[in-house]
């Protein structure tokens, strides 16, 4: 696995998904955090280095996105509930210019009409719902093509 910090992605995850694994697993299921960053780090033949983070303060998120801006190969976000009220996550998306996909373990377009609208799915170089955490194994695979 590359250390270099050219090929290093951002794992970043928004608000309750520090509770992954416990809350509504019939929806999320009950894979945890650590879990996705253990099969992350598994997929190390492809020279990537990921760092995971959560957190549920909406500012943190975004200094997290600007920080990605110099030295960071992709991002992985998943932005939890933010992803439907957030123009302020749009735009640091947006204004980074590295190359960002938007992962949701859940189908949020099978849920509840106010999660069919995503405000960060317009600036994210790709998208990918439904699959639960291998969701997060697609977004990597898909980086390391970058």
């Amino acid at each position: 696995m590359s250390t270099s910090a050219s090929r290093r992605v951002l794992v970043l995850n928004g608000p309750n998904l520090n509770l992954l694994g416990q809350r509504e697993p019939a929806v999320y299921g009950t894979t945890t955090l650590a879990d996705i960053s253990a099969m992350l780090a598994a997929a190390g033949p492809l020279g990537l280095r990921t760092e995971l983070r959560q957190t549920n303060h909406e500012g943190q998120m975004i200094d997290w996105l600007h920080e990605a801006r110099n030295d960071t190969h992709a991002v992985i976000l998943n932005p939890g509930g933010w992803t439907h009220t957030s123009v302020a996550l749009h735009d640091a998306v947006k204004a980074i210019g590295t190359p960002v996909i938007e992962v949701h373990i859940s189908n949020p377009h099978a849920r509840e009409s106010f999660r069919h609208t995503s405000f960060v799915s317009p600036v994210a170089r790709g998208v990918i719902v439904g699959f639960g955490a291998d969701g997060y194994l697609l977004a990597l695979h898909a980086a390391s093509r970058f």
